[in-house]
């Protein structure tokens, strides 16, 4: 039987942070454990079931894709293994979900970029023909492709709020131009090369959204989850359409059925549906053999 973390308990390490989904604790005075659970939130919530093996597949693909664009920019990874800094006893929840990070000091901005208009980008939109500021053609549809992707970034909140979209002029004012400049080529490069290789799998990435922070050294790095289903919308390529929402292998379905079932968007959110659940747990594992051979 697959193993279930919804929260981890390690007491060998001093606690920093529980966030949606990862647990966060202090290697030393530089380095971080990472532990990837299987809670998973929707608009901005934290659901009250977990999604069986979900953390293993985030970790798996993060490690991914933090290898393939290791050329593009520097990344928080380091070569210790999480089972050498837990206790004995702790090792059952850090094996295939954990990992041991660089500490940095967060940019406490999401930088998202979009292929395709869709989700609250495809709400805005809809107000004023606009994302975050950046005017788009008046005729645009659901899950179009836009002629080039943009760069929308976030300030990103603390767990139970919302994150709060902004315009690139006010994303200056918050980090300084050059940061700024750079997050903004960074982030599209990334999510570029990301798409080709994607694409060639089968798999449409739609929109995703990156993470940085600093190193010692003022370097900018690449840091968190990086191109998994709870940060991307993936889409298969073959059943794409425009004017619908295309079929997918992230969390979706689970949007969907909460947009749905009346909730207020505010806690306690409603339970999932046993069927939703194992169909997320599938959508994920189906999308960690496709990217990753």
């Amino acid at each position: 039987m697959q193993n279930i973390l919804y929260e981890s308990d390690i007491k060998s390490l001093p606690l920093l942070s529980k966030g949606k989904v990862r647990d966060i604790y202090l290697v030393e005075n530089d380095k971080l454990l990472i532990i990837t659970s299987d809670r998973i939130s929707a608009f901005d919530i934290i659901l009250s079931e977990p999604i069986p093996g979900k953390g293993v597949v985030l970790k798996k693909i993060t490690d991914f894709w933090l290898k393939k664009l290791s050329n593009i920019v520097k990344n928080h990874s380091t070569n210790i293994l999480p089972e050498e800094v837990v206790s004995l006893n702790e090792v059952e929840q850090v094996i295939d979900r954990a990992v041991v990070v660089k500490k940095l000091r967060p940019i406490m901005i999401e930088a998202v970029v979009r292929g395709y208009i869709i989700g609250s980008g495809w709400k805005e939109y809809n107000l004023n023909k606009s994302i975050c500021g950046i005017k788009l053609p008046n005729d645009l549809k659901l899950a179009d492709k836009l002629s080039q992707p943009i760069f929308t970034p976030a300030i990103k909140a603390e767990v139970g709020y919302h994150d709060q979209n902004i315009d690139f002029d006010h994303f200056i004012k918050i980090v300084g131009e050059d940061t700024a400049n750079y997050i903004k080529k960074i982030s599209l490069n990334l999510y570029e090369s990301a798409y080709d290789f994607a694409i060639n799998k089968g798999i449409i990435i739609a929109d995703t959204k990156f993470e940085f922070g600093f190193d010692e050294s003022g370097n900018i790095c690449l840091m968190d989850e990086v191109l998994t289903p709870d940060s991307s919308r993936f889409w298969l390529k073959s059943a794409y359409k425009v004017g619908i929402n295309p079929l997918s292998f992230d969390k979706q379905d689970i949007r969907d059925w909460l947009e749905n079932s009346g909730w207020n968007k505010e806690v306690p959110p409603p339970k999932l549906p046993e069927w939703l659940i194992k169909k997320t747990s599938s959508n994920y594992n189906a999308l960690l053999s496709m990217i990753t051979n």
